[in-house]
């Protein structure tokens, strides 16, 4: 069989794509540069040509899965509706109930953060942008009378700080709770944050 050759940069996707999945299923601890060459049939020189060290894979392979969910929760956000309804949209699909990044990934990337420096400002940064762009959208919303909320900025470290510790819940114990739940404390944490009540917020985004 013939393999096609592709460029620099449909190579290096490549390998990302084989080592998110790899992570996924061994975990960042135990995952080696071996297992993502063997995934795609090529060898492990090739891997470190385009990724000198397994901290550099890993942290790249960390971005390159984030950057797809950043991309969606932009698209959500720049909706032409209101910001309740953008809000709304975002916060149920981040949280661990909807079809966000997978937690499980997300949850090996924290733990290993704590001793790998490269990826920890990776996955600072990412979590930066995340906010940030919640951030933007409710400083855009309170702007326009929709709601009332004086720090949109820690409204949003509020909110991602709630789902981010609902997916470690949710994924460690699966099963301890049930997905209506989860949404409706979703929804009651983003009533809350933005001045309103849960019915005025479903109405709103309905």
């Amino acid at each position: 069989m013939v393999r096609v050759r592709l460029s620099v940069a449909q190579r290096q996707e490549e390998l990302l794509r084989a080592a998110v999945e790899q992570i996924e299923a061994r975990g960042v601890t135990a995952v080696r540069i071996a297992d993502v060459a063997s995934a795609l049939g090529v060898s492990n020189a090739l891997v470190l040509y385009h990724f000198s060290t397994k901290e550099k894979l890993v942290a790249a392979a960390f971005a390159y899965a984030a950057e797809g969910d950043l991309a969606h929760l932009r698209k959500l956000l720049g909706r032409r509706t209101t910001a309740v309804r953008r809000l709304r949209a975002a916060v149920r699909w981040y949280a661990p109930t909807g079809q966000a990044k997978g937690w499980r990934l997300w949850i090996e990337g924290w733990a290993a953060a704590l001793r790998e420096p490269a990826l920890r400002e990776v996955a600072r940064a990412l979590d930066q942008q995340w906010k940030s762009e919640l951030t933007a959208v409710i400083a855009e919303g309170a702007a326009a009378g929709e709601f009332r909320c004086e720090d949109p900025a820690s409204a949003a470290w509020r909110l991602t700080a709630l789902l981010d510790g609902l997916a470690v819940q949710m994924t460690s114990y699966a099963g301890s709770l049930s997905r209506a739940a989860m949404l409706a404390w979703t929804d009651e944490a983003l009533a809350r944050e933005l001045g309103l009540d849960q019915g005025a917020l479903t109405r709103q985004s309905a």
